[in-house]
């Protein structure tokens, strides 16, 4: 077993389109045995091939899915709608069996795979701690001993004995994910866990799965906000159509899941194709963001800076160039633009023949959780334009760090500093 918290080996799912799975009684063996071959002979009749009929009928959720996470890890689980993610984790929950394959689980699972899963309606929302506690098999006097902080958690303090079908689907999310993920499971499931709630919620959610990992458990989250992916989890799988498509780290992975057919209008590296012939003074060789570690990204925290950089060749010496770019929104409005010679060593001067590299600093807690796009301008003020390039580069500011309320007015939100005097 080692180090290995789960392992799974060539998982596959089939499921009939427009039939929900169930389970079946003797009754219903005994007369699908009867009812089937008259079943195939009518598709005979009406001109069907067996094998067609029973192909057009099935689909494969998930296909010879086989990957081993480690204790102590948390791993992002991405792919779009209908990828299979919910599927996968609904095997490792064992909500649902697998066609083909298995999957060992070495732990206690907590799972929290929709709102309130597993919590009764009619039940206050202290009877169902209780009772989602026994379901995950912990005894009374270990739910007594962490019952309070679940409820601070949860903050429902004030309606923990009413029955949660008169919460909403804010209070149900709370208590459902406190009582997960304080129940001290070895694992824990998450699915889409920071698709509801406020964004003072889902930075309380990350810190507590970022505390489960750092106490050795296991935490493996599906999500879309790709901004918690990167910051939570070290490794990510991606699944595409029921397969694996790659695992790897998370900074890799969502980068190229970004940059995919999924996200294609998401692209935050661009080269200029030097294959075609351009005699202009000034040519844009690259442009491409970066963290401020200096590796490339598609997904920024709100609250994290990060860098423009542009790399452009210089023919014939030039005076007064400015490298500028524009940041719009995904409605096309214009956020801000920026150019070099904002800075007054490089206003005026002359850029001899060479390659060079303008790189500028966009500082955090500026721009609003969205989707960005860059274009980038060389010019010669109030003489010229020499080249644009449109909408070259996409970005995805996350939720991740946004401190603000969430209906904020605005283009951006800056986080400003105030001084208060009594």
């Amino acid at each position: 077993m080692g180090d290995i918290a789960i392992r799974v080996q060539g998982i596959s799912k089939q499921y009939r389109i427009g039939k929900k799975e169930r389970y079946k009684t003797l009754r219903d063996t005994l007369a699908s045995t009867v009812t089937v071959p008259f079943q195939r002979a009518g598709r005979l009749l009406r001109g069907e091939g067996l094998e067609t009929a029973e192909r057009d009928e099935m689909i494969w959720a998930l296909k010879d899915i086989s990957v081993e996470l480690r204790r102590g890890e948390a791993i992002g689980v991405i792919g779009a709608n209908g990828s299979g993610k919910s599927t996968f984790l609904k095997i490792l929950s064992r909500i649902t069996e697998p066609t083909t394959g298995f999957a060992d689980i070495y732990g206690r699972v907590g799972s929290l795979l929709e709102v309130g899963t597993g919590f009764h309606p009619e039940l206050t929302g202290r009877e169902n701690t209780y009772l989602n506690g026994a379901i995950l098999g912990m005894r009374r006097d270990e739910i007594d001993r962490k019952f309070d902080e679940i409820v601070a958690f949860s903050e429902v303090e004030r309606f923990i004995d009413t029955p949660v079908k008169h919460y909403s689907s804010g209070m149900y999310l709370r208590l459902a994910f406190a009582v997960a993920a304080h129940l001290e499971p070895e694992i824990l499931l998450v699915d889409e866990v920071l698709a509801v709630g406020d964004a003072g919620f889902q930075k309380k959610c990350l810190g507590k799965m970022g505390s489960v990992t750092k106490e050795g458990r296991t935490v493996l989250l599906v999500s879309h906000n790709m901004g918690a992916i990167a910051q939570l989890c070290e490794r990510t799988v991606h699944l595409e159509q029921g397969r694996l498509k790659c695992v790897g780290p998370s900074a890799e992975v969502v980068s190229a899941y970004l940059s995919s057919s999924v996200g294609a209008d998401v692209k935050s590296i661009w080269f200029n194709d030097s294959s075609k012939p351009n005699h202009a003074e000034v040519r844009f060789i690259s442009a491409r963001l970066l963290s401020v570690d200096e590796q490339p990204l598609s997904v920024v925290r709100f609250d994290s800076a990060f860098f423009v950089e542009i790399a452009y060749a210089v023919s014939v010496p030039i005076r007064d160039l400015s490298i500028s770019y524009k940041v719009h929104d995904t409605q096309g409005n214009l956020v801000f633009e920026a150019m070099d010679t904002d800075m007054p060593e490089w206003k005026g001067r002359v850029r001899g023949p060479g390659q060079y590299r303008s790189i500028c600093e966009v500082l955090p807690s500026f721009l609003k959780p969205g989707r960005y796009h860059i274009s980038l301008c060389s010019f010669i003020e109030h003489v010229k334009i020499i080249e644009k390039q449109e909408s070259i580069l996409s970005f995805d500011v996350s939720e991740v760090g946004y401190p603000l309320n969430p209906g904020r007015l605005g283009i951006v939100s800056p986080v400003l500093q105030w001084k208060v005097i009594e």
